[in-house]
């Protein structure tokens, strides 16, 4: 009995020791994740502008990204309203306004019977202005950011810092928890700020870059960076269909914004020229000096959006020379900002992603010119329309409280007081509607709420249908038809033209590759927390892109 004992001790150990040498603790370290990632948003960037102007960028920008990293070449909005605010949101939060709420840029508030702003909030303050215009704050912004999840996962020791010339494109993409966001103020001032949100006061490094004159330096020439007779991708300098500035009769080359800035608000005229870029890019690389950005081992994350290609394309239209100067410039601008990250950060440190928070419609009076189906809606004859037709049909006064975002609001109480079915009226309205000229679709708040679209058009107005927040009826207009000026461009549809946007991954633990398989915004997010090894965003509804990772 004593010898079968000892064996058995024998092979218990032997077993152990066995195990020992087998068995490897499975410890994750923070080491194996880039020091920092960018997240890069191009404000108004059609996917085209890829491929439009691509022999005229350098090897060091755009088209190092797609040569050294991995390109989602059919990669598209899955929600309408395609605007800044609720693009931004969904990029960052890795859903779409049905859940993180950012249904427009400003929306009819139900509850307030008044219109907000995504990012405004007048329970902060300004800092490093005296000007209302640092009182913003993610607090409309329900769920959480991949930014936010990586603080969450760091215990607060990751930074996150957002920066744009738009208030909503730095704070929307930093989300809650942000060391920072910062935004530029023009007017006369000219200088990046914050709000109280985040801090009682601008830091050093911020202070000093804004007494740098920066902005000053900006208010210089604007003429196209080649010989604008190599600028064949685009249409004649001198047309019918661009907006231009104030002081100026044609908008054509050169522009002087110096001499042009006393009529156009300032410093603000740096936001609708390639140097609001520039100053971004400037702003951006600073950062990561005085923010110590990527200098240790557990993940920061900043957040870059240029917001001056919106400003140049909604005043100069998608087909101008201005846009493709805008482009070519802003190749530089990436450029310039990836080979400081390669200094500062290192290569292979950091993982960097690009894309769009919404394209942008050819000019309709330019499409008209060329016999392409466009057109203008007029929004007071619609609404005079619908008044009348709910006095002539209800003998009752109207019940629209408002009209925006190609959405109607209706006074429930009053419905209420005349004893009416509330989805009754919703689809008269429809019916109404959907009879309009230049009206493509129409739906029922209701028909939002309890029917379930996989596809087409249905499926992304529900995508962006937030039921507290949303409209009673909402509508879709047709192809190329917008209402805005007969100069210039605009976005928010449902069309190929706006959904259709870049998305390009590089650096660490990104393959090399592209894809025409079909990925959409929300996968952007929970892409980004595969690669960290954290928490998917609270409301993510998109999906990790597998073969963009690296195993």
């Amino acid at each position: 009995m004593r010898a079968i004992l000892s064996v058995f001790v024998i092979c218990f150990l032997l077993s152990c020791q066995s195990q020992k040498s087998v068995i490897k603790p499975n410890v994750a370290t923070l080491n194996t994740q880039p020091k920092l990632v960018v997240g890069v948003v191009v404000d108004q960037m059609r996917y085209d502008y890829l491929t439009r102007f691509y022999n005229k960028y350098g090897e060091g920008g755009f088209r190092r990204l797609m040569s050294q990293g991995f390109n989602c070449k059919n990669n598209h909005f899955n929600y309408v309203p395609t605007y800044t605010g609720p693009g931004h949101a969904s990029i960052f939060s890795g859903t779409t306004p049905k859940t993180h709420g950012i249904i427009s840029n400003n929306w009819y508030d139900k509850v307030s019977d008044s219109y907000v702003y995504c990012a405004g909030d007048t329970t902060v303050q300004s800092v490093g202005t005296t000007n209302k215009a640092g009182q913003m704050s993610p607090h409309r912004l329900k769920t959480t950011s991949f930014a936010d999840e990586n603080r969450l996962f760091t215990q607060m020791r990751g930074k996150t810092i957002g920066i744009s010339v738009k208030d909503r494109g730095a704070i929307l993409p930093a989300g809650h928890t942000a060391n920072a966001a910062y935004w530029f103020h023009g007017a006369d001032e000219g200088r990046f700020i914050t709000s109280t949100y985040y801090l009682e006061t601008l830091p050093s490094w911020v202070k000093a870059f804004n007494d740098t004159g920066a902005a000053e330096s900006y208010l210089k020439e604007w003429n196209t960076l080649y010989d604008i007779n190599t600028y064949t991708e685009s249409g004649s300098d001198l047309n019918a269909f661009e907006g231009g500035f104030k002081g100026k009769e044609t908008a054509t080359f050169p522009y002087d914004l110096k001499a042009l800035s006393k009529t156009n608000r300032g410093y603000d005229i740096i936001k609708a020229t390639p140097y609001g870029n520039s100053i971004v890019a400037d702003f951006a690389i600073a950062a990561l000096d005085g923010e110590q950005l990527g200098q240790d081992n557990i993940t920061d994350v900043l957040t870059v959006s240029f917001s001056s290609t919106d400003y140049v394309g909604h005043n100069f239209g998608v087909n101008s020379k201005e846009v493709e100067d805008t482009y070519i410039r802003l190749d530089k601008e990436i450029e310039r900002l990836l080979n400081a990250l390669d200094a500062k950060v290192g290569k292979g440190n950091y993982t960097l992603f690009l894309s769009s928070d919404h394209g942008a419609v050819e000019v309709p009076s330019y499409l008209e010119s060329v016999k392409v189906p466009s057109g203008y809606f007029n929004n007071d004859a619609f609404k005079k329309t619908l008044n009348e037709t709910i006095i002539s049909n209800y003998k009752a006064e109207s019940f629209i409280k408002n009209i925006s975002n190609n959405q109607v609001f209706l006074d429930r109480e009053v419905i209420k007081g005349y004893g009416l079915n509330l989805i009754e009226v919703q689809q008269a309205l429809v019916d109404v509607i959907i009879g309009y000229p230049q009206v493509y679709k129409a739906y029922t708040a209701s028909s939002m709420t309890n029917a379930e679209f996989s596809r087409g058009v249905e499926h992304l107005l529900q995508n962006g249908f937030n039921q507290k927040r949303s409209g009673d009826v909402l509508y879709v207009l047709d192809p190329a038809v917008i209402s805005y000026s007969k100069t210039g461009s605009t976005h928010g549809s449902a069309l190929n033209y706006d959904t259709h946007v870049p998305l390009l991954f590089f650096g660490k633990g990104i393959n090399t590759g592209s894809t025409l398989q079909h990925t959409t915004i929300p996968d952007i997010a929970p892409t980004m927390s595969a690669l960290l090894g954290i928490s998917f965003p609270n409301g993510a509804s998109g999906k990790p892109l597998e073969f963009v990772l690296e195993n």
